[in-house]
């Protein structure tokens, strides 16, 4: 009677342990996701948030470059060359922008993105750098004012998906911390299953071993 029953108990813990080393083989493949997880968000954030803020700053500078060259058109500089200068900071551009566009984009920066290529190259295309200034009439007001007008236009959409950067880039953090927050709690039923599993043991290969002696 005494041995069935100790075989009970032992068949038990066996159960026991069985179903926690079970339950630590799954917390332990959730961890594994989870660090994963976290590894692929950061390299979301560099790839597609740090890295286009630098594309952003880049785009930003040349269409500064582009909108000097059309304000200052009457300066006692020459100016011969301007067209082509202006037709490379805009090729400069697009380049930036076709890399741009190979990243994880959102609907608004997809967007913003498209109207502000679609200034640079409909809107910004100066052929013939009479359209500003000619020698007998001088600047061309009204024209330079117009591409003022647009460049301002697509410093605005740069502005907007900078701002999308930002707003992206705390999503991903947020969900990084809940990601690293959950593995805590994880780490910690870990634990709990490991104490678990101590006492079982202890009762399986001493406890019974001392009430069958008994």
């Amino acid at each position: 009677m005494l041995n069935t029953a100790f075989k009970k108990r032992k068949i038990t813990a066996l159960v026991v342990i069985g179903l926690l080393m079970l339950l630590m083989y799954g917390t332990n493949l959730t961890e594994r996701q989870a660090f994963k997880n976290i590894s692929s968000t950061f390299t979301e954030v560099y790839n597609d948030r740090l890295v286009v803020e630098g594309y952003i700053f880049r785009i930003s500078e040349n269409l500064f470059r582009i909108q000097k060259l059309v304000d200052h058109c009457d300066n006692n500089y020459d100016y011969s060359k301007v067209v082509n200068e202006i037709a490379e900071k805009e090729k400069a551009i697009m380049e930036i922008v076709s890399n741009f566009e190979k990243t994880k984009l959102t609907e608004n920066e997809a967007q913003y993105l498209t109207d502000f290529k679609a200034i640079i190259e409909n809107d910004l295309q100066i052929k013939n750098y009479s359209l500003l200034y000619s020698d007998s009439s001088g600047v061309n007001l009204s024209q330079v004012q117009l591409y003022d007008k647009k460049i301002s236009k697509a410093q605005q959409d740069l502005d907007n998906l900078s701002k999308i950067q930002l707003e992206e880039g705390e999503k991903l953090i947020n969900k990084a911390n809940i990601i690293i927050n959950r593995s805590q709690i994880w780490s910690q039923f870990e634990v709990a299953l490991l104490i678990i599993l101590a006492l079982a043991l202890y009762l399986l290969l001493f406890r019974n071993n001392m009430t069958f002696q008994k």
